[in-house]
């Protein structure tokens, strides 16, 4: 597939490497050279200077015979007109990324097809949904659900007195609806085999059916209390959106942000949330508002450091959650191994997003999990993929990839080298990133 990126910042850079990465032809238009220059030289792309939405760049042959063009410029305005734009050109689909809550509902959404816009995607609502799933189940690291809810992936840290360390998977007495598809060890990903034990802090990845999941995680992980008072330091969007989904959850949240502005316009979206203008770095402040009783503590500035400073304040001060988001990925081992229990990129989340889309009909939905070491794919099977109506055990698979789960006629099971996937059928795959190309060639 050929697709054109608009916008080669850390979202567009993103994309490209991992496009790339899976043998797609792929155009970056950019208009700062500084930029242009980068990705030019860091990735196998075609680079253009100019603007998304120029007629003279879109009547470029190479772009007008792409089949998709992702907008992900720091513009909403931009995204659209480029977007907009394409269609005309004859490109087929297109995304935009847009963050602008004014741009974003039911009838925006409708709005925009009309002119051309196939798929916005909105970062920081995106990434509020994401931190609220992990809310919802406390002892999770990340929570990914797929084929509408049928099935979960779970992540959890191995306490060291469970009951399943030290002993072969191929031995554990687990559910039969649930799989170990995943650990990460000492910074680095394992796809299992039977013979593979764990350990001690391990993150262990679990696939299979939420409820079970919910009734076993406590054999892995500390038990937690339900998560019922969060303290969000960060007004931000993503801070305003997640307040917003909180509350509505009936949890109690407060919110402390320094800038007056942002303050205001959150505490006239709360009925019942506090706001509370004031430093996030201020021990007396925290203290004062209950930092030591939250439940969980949720630091979204826009400096990474910061974050991390006031997520391990807030944990020495007793909190029992903290979750940060950070800009950086290359910081996340380092925030997770110092005690931060969760940490999240937005700019990973929209790209995990947008790939699910690039790879549509095919790849219903993609994430990318810990600083994208690991991708969980939810892939439908099609009559005439290599797969269909041939035992597991027959497919050869590649290493480093694993069927966690399969959804077949609404009935969740994990499978065997026995099991048959068949037309219709939904598979869970967890996959190292260098199999991504090999997994897609059987689907």
């Amino acid at each position: 597939m050929r697709v054109v990126i608009v916008g080669a910042g850390k979202v567009g850079f993103s994309l490209a490497q991992y496009l790339v990465d899976e043998d797609h032809d792929v155009i970056v238009i950019e208009e700062d050279e500084t930029r242009r220059n980068i990705i030019q030289n860091s990735l196998d792309v075609m680079t253009i200077q100019g603007n998304g939405a120029s007629p003279r760049v879109l009547m470029n042959a190479d772009v007008r015979s792409a089949d998709l063009m992702i907008a992900v410029t720091d513009s909403d305005e931009v995204n659209m007109v480029a977007c907009m734009a394409a269609k005309q050109a004859g490109i087929h689909q297109t995304i935009a990324r847009i963050r602008n809550s004014e741009y974003i509902g039911k009838e925006e959404a409708e709005f925009h097809r009309s002119l051309g816009i196939d798929l916005t995607i909105n970062p920081e609502h995106v990434t509020a949904v994401e931190i609220s799933r992990i809310l919802f189940i406390p002892a999770a690291l990340e929570v990914e659900d797929f084929a509408d809810g049928k099935v979960r992936l779970l992540e959890v840290r191995i306490r060291p007195e469970s009951p399943h360390t030290n002993i072969p998977i191929s031995e554990l007495d687990l559910p039969k609806d649930i799989l170990i598809v995943g650990i990460l060890r000492k910074n680095r990903m394992i796809i299992p085999n039977g013979a593979e034990m764990l350990k001690p802090s391990d993150n262990v990845f679990l696939v299979g059916d939420p409820q079970a999941l919910n009734e076993i995680q406590d054999e892995f992980t500390e038990k937690m209390v339900p998560v019922k008072k969060v303290m969000l330091i960060g007004a931000g969007r993503i801070g305003r959106n997640l307040a917003v989904l909180l509350e509505k959850a009936g949890m109690i949240v407060k919110v402390i942000d320094k800038n007056p502005e942002r303050c205001q316009a959150l505490a006239k979206s709360l009925k019942k949330g506090t706001v509370y203008c004031g430093e996030g770095t201020d021990v007396d402040l925290l203290m004062e508002e209950g930092v030591g009783d939250a439940d969980a503590v949720v630091c979204l500035t826009d400096d990474d450091k910061l974050n991390l400073l006031l997520a391990l304040m807030a944990k020495d001060l007793g909190a029992q959650k903290t979750i940060c988001r950070v800009g950086r990925t290359e910081y996340i081992p380092l925030m997770e191994k110092v005690g931060v229990d969760s940490v999240l990129s937005p700019r990973l989340i929209t790209a995990g997003f947008i790939l699910s889309q690039v790879r549509r009909g095919k790849f219903i939905s993609v994430a990318l999990l810990e600083g994208a070491k690991a991708q969980a794919m939810e892939i439908g099977i099609s009559p005439t993929s290599k797969v269909a109506g041939k035992k597991l055990k027959e497919v050869r698979f590649p290493y480093n990839c694993l069927v966690g789960a399969v959804l077949h006629q609404g009935r969740v099971y994990v499978p065997n080298g026995e099991s048959v996937l068949m037309p219709g059928d939904q598979v869970i795959i967890f996959a190292l990133p260098d199999t991504i190309i090999k997994v897609n060639k059987f689907f």
